[in-house]
Parts: structure tokens; sequence; C-alpha cells
């Protein structure tokens, strides 16, 4: 063909004697083909010089450009280091490349007249964590796309849960069945205002339906008070940012306290936190679990492939992606979903 001429659909589909829906699939639905016939029409594609179906005028035919945005509570960075919301966004990813869609990461964090602009090029939008409320209050989001919510239960809208309140009553449960003295929380982000240390009266809690911090916390009060201990017994240290970096003053506060007044339970409400206290320990020469017990939440494939292993609770961060991606395109049913967890007692409290 002359180098002028502009390779088109068609010309693929005469190359390859193929209708032009069958090179369409390929590009766009490869669900619809064989793994055989797609790999053919892909490899002639790119002898040939094509390189796929105009986005901008599917887009404009159809009225749809089959990108889903993910909106996450945390920055781009953050979001991709994170274990979590790495595995969560996997999952995503996973339904989204089997069925010929794009995926659009999307900064919470970033400047609210930023966001709309963005999203209003995606089909429709999966929310990570606390989404602002510029976002929800943006005409694109609420009234013509549609939103699955993961972790946050915003009103009106679908959700993906884990059970946290029970989640954390078991784990929370488990730790207690061995006498303790000074058992001490430490949260993901849980106050309304920043706060990366102890939470004292002057601070105001999130409210439930905003973070699942609140549900987590719930669960250990409600085995505490098993226990006997009372709300206010028990510290409570907030972590703004679920990072070794952020918790390491905090956990460095709490274990240089005086024998007397450090704690012998550490109640994490992350691996990542549970981990860090596990390395300050350690550099301590305090013994786990012997001085010290831990426990976590996520689990994580640090803290189970490290040694002492640490006690948490799985959830299934990946499966939540691909429930929340199937919801979005339609190819499951939208409402809500709550996830089972698994109790894993580690070394860390046995």
């Amino acid at each position: 063909m002359p180098p002028s001429h502009r390779i088109t659909l068609k010309d693929l589909s005469r190359e390859l004697g193929v209708s032009t829906a069958t090179v369409s699939n390929a590009f766009n639905r490869p669900d619809q083909l064989s793994p055989a016939l797609r790999e053919r029409i892909l490899g002639e594609a790119k002898r040939i010089g094509y390189r796929g179906p105009d986005a901008k005028a599917r887009s404009l035919r159809t009225g749809r450009s089959r990108i889903i945005a993910v909106i996450l509570a945390e920055s781009l960075t953050y979001s991709i280091n994170d274990a979590v919301a790495s595995e969560l966004l996997s999952g995503v990813a996973e339904v989204l490349d089997a069925h010929g869609h794009t995926l659009l990461l999307l900064s919470g964090r970033q400047h609210a007249s930023q966001a709309p602009g963005s999203a209003s090029m995606a089909d429709g939008f999966i929310a990570y964590g606390l989404m602002p409320p510029s976002l929800m209050a943006s005409a694109d989001l609420p009234a013509h796309r549609p939103l699955v919510a993961i972790d946050f239960s915003p009103e009106g809208y679908p959700t993906v849960h884990i059970d946290n309140e029970p989640s954390s009553y078991a784990i929370a449960r488990h730790a207690l069945r061995k006498p303790t003295r000074r058992p001490a929380i430490v949260s993901l982000r849980l106050t309304e205002s920043p706060c990366n240390g102890r939470i004292g009266e002057a601070h105001t809690l999130l409210p439930p339906e905003h973070s699942i911090t609140r549900s987590r916390l719930a669960g250990f009060h409600q085995a505490l008070e098993e226990q006997g201990f009372t709300a206010s017994d028990v510290p409570i240290w907030n972590i703004e940012e679920n990072t070794f970096e952020v918790c390491s003053p905090v956990i460095a506060e709490i274990l240089d306290l005086p024998d007397s007044e450090r704690p012998d339970l550490l109640m994490c409400m992350s691996d990542r936190i549970a981990l860090t206290a596990l390395t300050q320990a350690e550099q301590r020469g305090l013994r786990v679990p012997e001085d010290l017990r831990l426990i976590g939440f996520d689990g994580i494939a640090e803290g189970q492939y490290r040694a002492p292993r640490l006690t948490t609770v799985r959830q299934g961060s990946t499966e939540k992606g691909r429930i929340a991606a199937r919801m979005i395109l339609g190819l499951t049913k939208l409402q809500d979903t709550l996830l089972p967890t698994e109790l894993l007692i580690g070394d860390t409290c046995p």
C-alpha cells in the first residue's frame, strides 16, 4: 500500500479476509474471539502498520470512550506503592484488560477544578476510599455515569466492602485470649483534622460512613469491653498515611515509653503499621511476642514471608477490584457486596 495511504480497519479486514466487526473485536472486545484469531489479527495489523480503531471517532459515534476511571483517595504515588491499593488496582485492570477497556487513574487529592475535566472522559467510575465532596457533586458523576464505591458508603451508590467490624472483632478477640495489661490501638486515619500521634479529647473522629477505620475501631472496642476494658482505658495513636516513613515516629513514641507504660499488645489497623512496629521493636531488643504482641490487618504478602510471621486479617483486595470492575462494565448487577475475610494466626500473636 502507498505510504501516504492511511491504513484503515477496512484495509486490514480485506487483507485478512474477515469482517470489519471481527477486526474491531480484536482491539475492543478480545473476549469475543479465540486467542489464536486475535493474535493473527494483531500480528497482521502490526505488519501493515494499522494501529487500531480511531478512539476519538469511536467515542463520537458511540458516545462511549471505553475508559473507566478509578478515583483514589490518596496520591497516585502512594496508591501505586501501597500493597493493598496495588492489589485492588490489579483486580480492576485484569477485568478491564479482558474486555477491551482502558484504566484511568485520578487522585482525589488533586485540585477540585482539575478533576471534572479528566473525569468527564470516562464511561464509569470506581471510587476507592473517601472521595472528595467536589467530585461527588460533579454533574458528570452522579447524573450521567455509573459509580461503584469501595471501602466507603456514599449515599445512593453500590458499594464493595469487607466485613470490617466483625473481622476486627475476631482478631482482637483472638489477641485478648492471653492476659494483657496495657493494650493499645494504632489506627489508620481516624480524625477529621490531621493527627500523626496520640488521639486526645480535642480530636473529632471521622463519621462512621466516611471511614472504614471507625468500623475497625468498633470491632476492637467490642472485644476489649468483653475483657473488662473501657474505651477510655485503651489509648489510640493515629497514623496519617499508611507508610513506613509516616508510621515510624508514632511507633517510636509508643515503644520509647517507660516499661511501666509501654503497651504489651498493639492492635494495628494495617499490616504496614504492624510491620513498622515489629521492625522498631526488634531494633530496641524487645521480644515479639514475649515482650510485645502485635496484630495487623490486610494480609499483605510481606507480613507472611518474614519472621516472625504476622498475625492478621487477610482481605481479598484483588477480588474487590474485580467485583467493582465487573459491576461498572455491566457484567454483574450493581448492588452492595460484602466479601468475607480470613484470620491468619502468625507468630507475632499466637
